[in-house]
């Protein structure tokens, strides 16, 4: 397993890397490895912030069962800019709003599978990366979708 901590304007993020894939992002400080695809990550994670990156090409394995896969699968197919409910998400999947907003909280790759496009039917929701819901707000308002939450 390797990890590299990047700097981003929502704070350190610590890159996971295991057999070629990215298999985790947290909020924190991490490793400092050298590795072609976390390099890679990391210019792609500089480009998001810069605005210049709206759909991130990086080989994704996160370690889910199949329930969690077919959620973030459509967690990724959520355009740049653009948000989902929850409880458009759980009709989608034939399940609850409360099992979508868990699922959200247990996503092991946020901004490469983007969780926070994920809103309550009457607000922002939760946030279990960075500084909470001040982290989707700044990742939503890169984002431009800043329009939602007025």
């Amino acid at each position: 397993m390797q990890q590299a901590t990047v700097e981003t304007p929502t704070g350190p993020v610590t890159v996971t890397a295991e057999a070629g894939a990215i298999v985790g992002l947290r909020w924190a400080r991490g490793g400092n490895d050298r590795a072609p695809l976390l390099d890679e990550a990391a210019r792609q994670l500089d480009a998001y912030f810069a605005g210049t990156l709206r759909t991130f090409s990086l080989p994704l394995a996160p370690k889910v069962t199949g329930f969690q896969r077919d959620f973030l699968d459509l967690l990724r197919a959520i355009p740049y800019g653009e948000t989902r409910t929850y409880g458009e998400i759980a009709r989608d999947l034939g399940v609850s709003a409360q099992a979508i907003g868990q699922a959200c909280g247990a996503n092991p790759i946020p901004i490469f599978i983007p969780c926070h496009r994920v809103l309550a039917a009457n607000g922002l929701g939760g946030f279990s990366g960075g500084a909470g819901v001040e982290t989707k707000v700044a990742l939503l308002k890169r984002e431009g979708a800043a329009g939602l939450l007025i």
